[in-house]
């Protein structure tokens, strides 16, 4: 089978991480030609350089480059794939009339978070509403997106995210880690997440520092994109900045978090975190804010604690709660490793991915 995948780019996240696992799978069968359109020519996953997939790039003049499509087509032309598969909801809009005018089934990929509004304003909706109709299967990373975005049930499919243990076989050395951020405290919280309108740092920043007034043998670590700007640290009072570390965008995100006895995800609305697959999947108790995709992936009271959303008071007392109480972080973090493993593993994604595949090409001979 000829697959085209098409995203906007390869810059750190969720889903492009799921394409570049799917992709070294897919690679390696002799029967499965791949070619892969980026829209941006930053890659954060180099491994894909290395696979033998032709990457073409398409990029975009303005935001509303009409000489996309005939790009696009005649990218299809040439390579006739019989599966156009589009990770995002740009893409998804600019591959619909070309799969139409050549036939191709269109997997729209588009459903990777779980927004709680859904308006005429929000561009993800609106798409959605455009596309949807048109696309032979809709793939979801959480039920609680295909709900959001109403998605039609008899064409939708639910395929979690799945996480690579390979990922972690070569992480660092926790005193190394320690030594290179200047890290002398006993307890070690970190929130794994870009700094945007959808992570809720405000929240995470004010529980950290609600807790400090009772403790100070603490270091907050925030990982993720502008996570180092002044807008971030200007969250943080000055007595208590000795105790954080800003570290903005990180490539061995596995040795960070290694280090770290608690992990939170303090959020506004969420589809599947790959943050949460990677606590989960280093053994590591979880404090994540309840709602959307997180609820399909933590299990309040086993794996970590779900908390109320923009409630600083209550993340610091699940945080104190599981400071004082080292069983009980071990429970936890054993539980979260045990269930990524069973239910989110990497194989389990991909080969849900092949069958949809192979169901649409059925569907088309018939």
């Amino acid at each position: 089978m000829r697959i085209l995948f098409i995203t906007d780019s390869l810059v750190t996240g969720g889903k492009e991480r799921r394409l570049t696992e799917l992709l070294k799978v897919l690679t390696l069968s002799s029967t499965t030609e791949i070619q892969l359109v980026l829209m941006n020519h930053d890659i954060h996953y180099k491994e894909v350089l290395d696979l033998d997939v032709k990457i073409n790039y398409i990029i975009r003049k303005t935001k509303k480059d009409l000489s996309v499509f005939r790009k696009l087509y005649a990218i299809c032309k040439d390579f006739n794939p019989e599966i156009l598969h589009c990770w995002d909801s740009m893409t998804a809009f600019y591959s619909l009339p070309v799969c139409k005018l050549l036939g191709i089934k269109m997997v729209n990929g588009m459903v990777i978070d779980s927004p709680s509004k859904q308006n005429i304003f929000n561009k993800h909706w609106l798409r959605a509403k455009l596309t949807f109709p048109f696309s032979d299967i809709i793939i979801g990373n959480s039920m609680a997106g295909l709900s959001a975005y109403n998605a039609p049930m008899q064409k939708s499919k639910l395929i979690h995210n799945g996480f690579s243990f390979e990922r972690i076989a070569n992480i660092k050395p926790s005193q190394l880690i320690h030594d290179q951020l200047g890290i002398k405290t006993q307890y070690v919280i970190g929130m794994v997440a870009s700094f945007s309108e959808l992570k809720d740092y405000k929240t995470y920043f004010n529980a950290a520092q609600l807790l400090l007034k009772k403790r100070n043998n603490i270091t907050f670590v925030a990982i993720g994109e502008k996570t180092d700007s002044f807008i971030a640290e200007s969250l943080i009072k000055n007595d208590a900045k000795q105790h954080f570390r800003l570290l903005g965008r990180r490539t061995d995100v596995e040795s960070y978090i290694n280090i770290m006895d608690i992990c939170v995800l303090s959020t506004f609305t969420e589809g599947i975190s790959n943050s949460i697959l990677e606590y989960m999947a280093m053994g590591k108790p979880v404090i994540a804010t309840s709602g959307g995709g997180t609820n399909e992936i933590v299990v309040d009271q086993e794996t970590g604690f779900l908390v109320n959303p923009s409630d600083p008071e209550e993340l610091a007392l699940k945080m104190e709660l599981l400071l004082n109480d080292k069983i009980l972080r071990m429970k936890m973090g054993k539980a979260g490793k045990d269930r990524i493993a069973e239910h989110f593993s990497i194989k389990k994604m991909v080969n849900e991915y092949i069958d949809v595949y192979h169901n649409l090409l059925a569907t088309k001979k018939n």
